[in-house]
Protein backbone atom coordinates (compact mmCIF):
# COMPACT_ATOMS: atom_id res chain seq x y z
CA UNK A 1 0.00 0.00 0.00
CA UNK A 2 1.14 3.60 -1.17
CA UNK A 3 1.42 5.82 1.95
CA UNK A 4 1.37 8.97 0.65
CA UNK A 5 3.98 11.79 2.27
CA UNK A 6 4.43 15.43 1.45
CA UNK A 7 6.36 17.31 3.26
CA UNK A 8 6.83 20.59 1.57
CA UNK A 9 2.45 20.59 1.61
CA UNK A 10 2.37 19.55 5.05
CA UNK A 11 4.50 22.19 6.53
CA UNK A 12 1.78 24.43 4.71
CA UNK A 13 -0.63 23.15 5.94
CA UNK A 14 -2.42 24.15 8.92
CA UNK A 15 -0.23 24.00 11.87
CA UNK A 16 -1.64 22.18 14.76
CA UNK A 17 -4.13 20.23 12.82
CA UNK A 18 -3.51 16.60 12.27
CA UNK A 19 -5.87 15.80 8.99
CA UNK A 20 -5.02 16.87 5.82
CA UNK A 21 -6.02 20.42 4.35
CA UNK A 22 -8.22 18.81 1.79
CA UNK A 23 -9.86 16.08 2.97
CA UNK A 24 -11.39 15.65 -0.44
CA UNK A 25 -7.71 14.66 -1.55
CA UNK A 26 -7.26 11.90 0.79
CA UNK A 27 -11.13 10.56 -0.32
CA UNK A 28 -10.16 10.76 -3.65
CA UNK A 29 -6.98 8.85 -3.39
CA UNK A 30 -8.51 6.45 -1.19
CA UNK A 31 -11.38 5.64 -3.98
CA UNK A 32 -8.99 5.86 -7.07
CA UNK A 33 -5.89 4.51 -5.89
CA UNK A 34 -6.65 0.89 -7.17
CA UNK A 35 -6.75 2.19 -10.63
CA UNK A 36 -4.04 4.49 -10.64
CA UNK A 37 -1.76 1.66 -9.16
CA UNK A 38 -2.95 -0.52 -12.62
CA UNK A 39 -1.85 3.00 -14.44
CA UNK A 40 1.09 3.21 -12.85
CA UNK A 41 2.20 -0.94 -13.15
CA UNK A 42 1.57 -0.84 -16.58
CA UNK A 43 3.94 2.37 -17.40
CA UNK A 44 6.70 0.93 -15.24
CA UNK A 45 6.02 -3.32 -15.25
CA UNK A 46 7.41 -3.57 -11.51
CA UNK A 47 5.01 -2.80 -8.76
CA UNK A 48 7.16 -1.28 -6.05
CA UNK A 49 8.27 1.17 -9.21
CA UNK A 50 4.66 1.86 -9.73
CA UNK A 51 3.82 2.30 -6.00
CA UNK A 52 7.05 5.14 -5.99
CA UNK A 53 5.35 6.28 -9.52
CA UNK A 54 2.23 7.28 -7.77
CA UNK A 55 3.11 8.21 -4.97
CA UNK A 56 5.15 10.67 -6.79
CA UNK A 57 2.42 11.88 -9.33
CA UNK A 58 -0.19 11.82 -6.42
CA UNK A 59 2.21 14.33 -4.35
CA UNK A 60 2.43 16.65 -7.37
CA UNK A 61 -0.87 16.34 -7.81
CA UNK A 62 -1.61 17.38 -3.63
CA UNK A 63 0.48 20.49 -4.52
CA UNK A 64 -1.11 21.89 -7.39
CA UNK A 65 -4.62 20.85 -5.67
CA UNK A 66 -5.76 24.65 -5.28
CA UNK A 67 -5.08 25.30 -8.60
CA UNK A 68 -6.81 22.50 -10.20
CA UNK A 69 -10.27 24.27 -11.63
CA UNK A 70 -12.39 20.96 -12.82
CA UNK A 71 -12.29 18.67 -9.76
CA UNK A 72 -14.21 15.70 -12.33
CA UNK A 73 -10.50 15.24 -14.62
CA UNK A 74 -8.41 14.68 -11.51
CA UNK A 75 -8.21 10.77 -12.95
CA UNK A 76 -6.77 12.90 -17.04
CA UNK A 77 -4.45 15.43 -14.21
CA UNK A 78 -2.87 12.37 -12.24
CA UNK A 79 -2.55 10.03 -15.15
CA UNK A 80 -0.78 12.96 -16.89
CA UNK A 81 1.27 13.31 -14.05
CA UNK A 82 2.33 9.63 -13.73
CA UNK A 83 3.25 9.79 -17.62
CA UNK A 84 5.40 12.81 -17.47
CA UNK A 85 7.28 11.39 -14.13
CA UNK A 86 7.99 8.56 -15.58
CA UNK A 87 9.26 10.09 -18.80
CA UNK A 88 11.61 11.95 -16.80
CA UNK A 89 12.80 8.89 -14.89
CA UNK A 90 13.26 7.48 -18.08
CA UNK A 91 15.31 10.07 -19.35
CA UNK A 92 17.49 10.44 -16.60
CA UNK A 93 19.14 6.93 -16.12
CA UNK A 94 22.07 6.27 -16.79
CA UNK A 95 22.77 3.71 -19.45
CA UNK A 96 26.19 2.41 -19.42
CA UNK A 97 27.64 1.81 -22.78
CA UNK A 98 31.11 -0.03 -23.54
CA UNK A 99 33.10 -0.36 -26.84
CA UNK A 100 33.81 -3.94 -27.49
CA UNK A 101 35.35 -5.75 -30.93
CA UNK A 102 32.45 -8.13 -31.20
CA UNK A 103 29.06 -7.64 -31.01
CA UNK A 104 27.57 -10.00 -27.75
CA UNK A 105 25.22 -12.40 -29.51
CA UNK A 106 22.69 -14.39 -27.15
CA UNK A 107 23.28 -17.70 -26.58
CA UNK A 108 21.99 -20.44 -28.67
CA UNK A 109 18.92 -22.06 -26.83
CA UNK A 110 19.74 -26.07 -25.97
CA UNK A 111 18.43 -27.92 -28.77
CA UNK A 112 18.52 -24.82 -31.34
CA UNK A 113 14.83 -24.65 -31.73
CA UNK A 114 13.52 -21.08 -33.91
CA UNK A 115 10.73 -19.71 -31.88
CA UNK A 116 8.67 -19.31 -34.38
CA UNK A 117 9.20 -22.85 -35.61
CA UNK A 118 8.13 -23.78 -31.61
CA UNK A 119 5.18 -21.59 -32.27
CA UNK A 120 4.10 -23.19 -35.34
CA UNK A 121 4.38 -26.04 -33.27
CA UNK A 122 2.37 -25.41 -30.68
CA UNK A 123 -0.52 -23.69 -33.21
CA UNK A 124 -0.42 -27.42 -35.21
CA UNK A 125 -0.88 -29.08 -32.16
CA UNK A 126 -3.98 -27.60 -30.93
CA UNK A 127 -5.51 -27.75 -34.27
CA UNK A 128 -4.86 -31.26 -34.27
CA UNK A 129 -6.21 -31.37 -30.55
CA UNK A 130 -9.21 -29.55 -32.02
CA UNK A 131 -9.95 -32.07 -34.45
CA UNK A 132 -9.80 -34.79 -31.59
CA UNK A 133 -13.73 -36.04 -30.55
CA UNK A 134 -14.55 -33.96 -27.72
CA UNK A 135 -14.41 -36.56 -25.08
CA UNK A 136 -10.80 -37.10 -26.43
CA UNK A 137 -9.53 -33.59 -26.51
CA UNK A 138 -11.23 -33.22 -22.77
CA UNK A 139 -9.33 -36.17 -21.35
CA UNK A 140 -5.84 -34.82 -23.56
CA UNK A 141 -5.86 -31.28 -22.16
CA UNK A 142 -6.72 -32.21 -18.25
CA UNK A 143 -4.05 -35.04 -18.42
CA UNK A 144 -1.22 -33.06 -20.18
CA UNK A 145 -2.16 -29.16 -20.40
CA UNK A 146 -3.44 -28.87 -17.03
CA UNK A 147 -1.67 -31.74 -15.59
CA UNK A 148 -4.08 -33.91 -13.69
CA UNK A 149 -3.16 -37.38 -12.83
CA UNK A 150 -5.40 -40.52 -14.37
CA UNK A 151 -7.33 -40.28 -11.27
CA UNK A 152 -7.97 -36.60 -10.77
CA UNK A 153 -9.16 -36.49 -14.90
CA UNK A 154 -11.34 -39.44 -13.98
CA UNK A 155 -12.89 -37.95 -11.53
CA UNK A 156 -13.53 -34.24 -13.26
CA UNK A 157 -15.09 -36.07 -16.24
CA UNK A 158 -16.95 -38.83 -14.09
CA UNK A 159 -15.71 -41.81 -15.89
CA UNK A 160 -13.54 -44.54 -14.58
CA UNK A 161 -9.77 -44.52 -14.99
CA UNK A 162 -9.96 -47.33 -17.08
CA UNK A 163 -11.63 -45.40 -19.43
CA UNK A 164 -9.20 -42.52 -19.31
CA UNK A 165 -5.97 -44.52 -20.07
CA UNK A 166 -7.87 -46.44 -22.87
CA UNK A 167 -9.32 -42.72 -24.16
CA UNK A 168 -5.87 -41.18 -23.72
CA UNK A 169 -3.86 -43.48 -25.44
CA UNK A 170 -6.08 -44.12 -28.71
CA UNK A 171 -5.85 -39.71 -29.16
CA UNK A 172 -2.28 -39.53 -28.59
CA UNK A 173 -2.24 -42.83 -31.09
CA UNK A 174 -4.72 -40.29 -33.24
CA UNK A 175 -2.22 -37.41 -32.69
CA UNK A 176 1.31 -39.36 -33.72
CA UNK A 177 -0.68 -40.30 -36.87
CA UNK A 178 -1.56 -36.67 -37.76
CA UNK A 179 -0.74 -35.63 -41.23
CA UNK A 180 -0.26 -31.73 -40.52
CA UNK A 181 1.81 -32.53 -37.11
CA UNK A 182 3.82 -34.78 -39.14
CA UNK A 183 4.85 -32.08 -41.83
CA UNK A 184 5.82 -29.33 -39.05
CA UNK A 185 7.74 -31.90 -37.21
CA UNK A 186 10.21 -32.31 -40.00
Amino acid sequence: MTTLVCTSASKAAAPAAQTLPYPSFSSYVRARQPVLLRTARSLTGNPSDAEDLLQTALTKTYVAWERIEDHRALDGYVRRALLNTRTSQWRKRKVDEFACDELPEPEPVPGGDDPAEQQALRDAMWRAIMRLPARQRAMVVLRYYEDLSEVQTAEVLGVSVGTVKSAVSRALGKLREDSELGLVRS
